[in-house]
């Protein structure tokens, strides 16, 4: 009977030793899963803010980009080289072109134009006006003043008054017309003045005489050594063309 009492205890104490290490595992690994949950949960909660900061360096880069490229921005305005500059330039070219365009057309010739002749203000009747008509379908350039004879026995051309000379050459559209103010004389009666019922007109660049016939049934009175023209105009002006 002791050797049983004495078997149980033993079965027992065996037992309780199992038990005990049984529970010392168990503990163990709880406290291993507690120790490791934290871990698990910082990873998980930095990802989120990972993925924040490289959001926020792609927005940052993105923006520095679209400043960089867009209108009025840095790149535009980053030098004489951009393209502000180079519109200038083009403004530049387009205003030299023009001088060149006008330098290219063709000089009028007597086969362009129509020269007609009118009297100017009332008597005593001192002036005419000459109107350059281009009867033609394209452009040409009226250059210098009207080459005038108005008798035969006076072969030189009419002077020129060098303060009506426009600033920039005449070009003359298609039915474009130009004029010039001719002083026949003083108005004098005491003047040596001829009667003329048609004179003569040559253009620069051209030799052909023009024909013209003086306005008014009588004809003009012209005295030779008064006699002035002014240089072909598209409109007359007041100061320059008053001789």
């Amino acid at each position: 009977m002791n050797t049983t009492l004495r078997r149980r205890s033993t079965l027992l104490a065996v037992a309780g030793t199992a038990l005990v290490m049984s529970l010392t595992a168990c503990q163990s690994d709880a406290d291993t899963e507690s120790a490791s949950a934290p871990s698990t949960a910082a990873t998980v909660a930095s990802t989120p803010a990972s993925a924040g900061a490289s959001a926020g360096a792609a927005a940052g880069q993105g923006a520095g980009t679209s400043d960089a490229t867009a209108p009025g921005g840095p790149a535009r305005a980053a030098g004489p080289n951009g393209s502000a500059g180079s519109a200038d330039a083009s403004a530049g070219d387009s205003g030299a072109s023009g001088k060149q365009v006008a330098a290219a057309t063709p000089v009028c010739t007597a086969g362009d134009v129509r020269v007609t002749a009118a009297t100017q203000d009332g008597p005593p009747y001192t002036h005419i006006v000459l109107t350059a008509r281009n009867s033609t379908r394209h452009s040409c350039r009226l250059t210098g003043f009207p080459h005038i004879q108005f008798l035969e026995s006076h072969k030189q051309d009419v002077p020129s008054v060098a303060k009506s000379k426009p600033a920039s050459p005449v070009v003359l559209e298609a039915g474009a017309p130009a004029y010039a103010l001719v002083r026949l004389s003083d108005g004098g009666v005491d003047e040596e003045n001829e009667p003329v019922s048609a004179f003569s007109v040559v253009l620069e660049g051209d030799s052909t005489v023009i024909a013209v016939t003086a306005p008014g049934s009588d004809g003009i009175a012209v005295d030779p050594a008064k006699a002035l023209t002014g240089y072909w105009t598209p409109e007359l002006r007041n100061g320059a063309d008053d001789f």
